[in-house]
């Protein structure tokens, strides 16, 4: 499943693509992104109401929320959730490579070099990633959406 996220929904975006799904953040006129939605098949996330009549159904999802952990817990209800959390960029959307820890020395601050081992980078701009306390964080966040989709059937 690849969406494209509109511009109401830049925090939605990272969110997915921390669950490992291919996002994309769009700040563009409306034309070009239902003309990308169609060429690559993503489903666009709004909350536009002038752009989902101009989809066919299937590649578009209105969402109802202000709030992103009721946005996500929406698209988590109706596509479910990927289980590659961690593989892409929360920032450009491309994948997270393993790095050596040995050559991250004086790159990250001490104290994350000396209580962490495992460390990704996105290959295209170079950010680094290792699961510190944001990263349980937002697992916690996570559970609670999956929590609001057994108890809900769907966030509303």
């Amino acid at each position: 499943m690849r969406f494209v996220a509109d511009a109401m929904l830049g925090r939605l975006a990272k969110w997915l693509r921390l669950l490992g799904y291919d996002t994309l953040y769009w700040r563009g006129d409306d034309a070009r992104l239902v003309r990308l939605a169609l060429a690559e098949n993503r489903v666009v996330l709004t909350r536009d109401t002038r752009i989902a009549p101009r989809l066919p159904p299937h590649l578009t999802l209105f969402i109802d929320s202000d709030h992103y952990d009721e946005q996500l817990g929406q698209v988590v209800a109706r596509f479910g959730v990927p289980s590659q959390i961690g593989r892409l960029c929360l920032r450009c959307n491309l994948s997270l490579e393993p790095v050596d820890k040995a050559g991250l020395q004086g790159e990250i601050p001490a104290f994350v070099w000396h209580t962490h081992e495992r460390f990704t980078r996105c290959h295209g701009c170079l950010r680094l990633y290792w699961e510190g306390t944001h990263y349980a964080r937002m697992l916690e966040m996570l559970d609670r959406v999956a929590v609001l989709k057994m108890e809900n059937g769907r966030c509303a």
